[in-house]
């Protein structure tokens, strides 16, 4: 009697599922990669089967922006300094550790600031960061001017000013159009002449951007804390 083959079970489509199929789109091809076909094919189903358990893109990437919201705050909670520090080394772990996941998951902050999305987990970060400061002893009138200063540093990712050397069709440096570049920026190639850090992994290309977020976000910090 021969013995009878079973097939694997395949794991049931369920929300968390195609939210973290999605994350992992989004990671590999950005959130513009990230489409219902492809979706579907990485979950092996039909693409309307996905809209029982999350109905469109937008509500995807929302669902995928709050699951990773709930990474964060597992992440702060788990490296957060002792609140008998202060609230600035409270608030600056939560930021750090929101920052962990950016970098990892570099298509948030776009998502994040085509604007319309909140979601719990997202709600619970900023409440977080509040009662932070709140705790720490500052008054909300601050807290309110403490949240627009610290902007999108907040969630761990800033707009950063971008110097690159231009790049020929090719996608090598054109030295021709660097030169002139730096021409015109005469102050401004002396500086990086002389401060500019090579770190291979920067995100700016001509510096060590993890230090610059961290010295920005210090500075913000400490002019906060005086005006309290």
């Amino acid at each position: 009697m021969s013995a009878i083959e079973i097939a694997p079970r395949r794991e049931p489509l369920s929300r968390e599922r195609v939210l973290r199929t999605a994350i992992g789109i989004a990671d590999s091809h950005g959130i513009q990669g990230l489409t219902m076909r492809r979706l579907a094919e990485g979950l092996g189903v039909e693409p309307m089967s996905i809209y029982y358990h999350v109905r469109g893109k937008d509500a995807i990437v929302s669902g995928a922006v709050d699951l990773l919201f709930v990474d964060v705050g597992a992440r702060a909670a788990s490296a957060s300094a002792s609140p008998d520090s202060g609230w600035r080394p409270v608030l600056r772990t939560r930021i750090l550790a929101a920052r962990e996941v950016m970098l990892e998951h570099p298509w948030v902050p776009r998502a994040l600031e085509s604007g319309g999305i909140m979601t719990p987990a997202l709600a619970t970060w900023i409440n977080g960061n509040v009662a932070a400061m709140h705790d720490g002893g500052l008054s909300f009138d601050l807290i309110h001017h403490a949240l627009h200063t610290l902007g999108s540093r907040q969630f761990g990712f800033s707009q950063e000013l971008v110097l690159e050397d231009p790049r020929g069709a090719d996608g090598e440096v054109d030295q021709q159009a660097a030169a002139e570049l730096g021409g015109l920026m005469p102050h401004v190639a002396a500086m990086l002449g002389e401060v500019a850090h090579d770190d291979p992994d920067s995100t700016l290309g001509w510096c060590d951007d993890q230090a610059e977020f961290e010295f920005a976000l210090d500075v913000l910090l400490e002019g906060i804390e005086r005006r309290a």
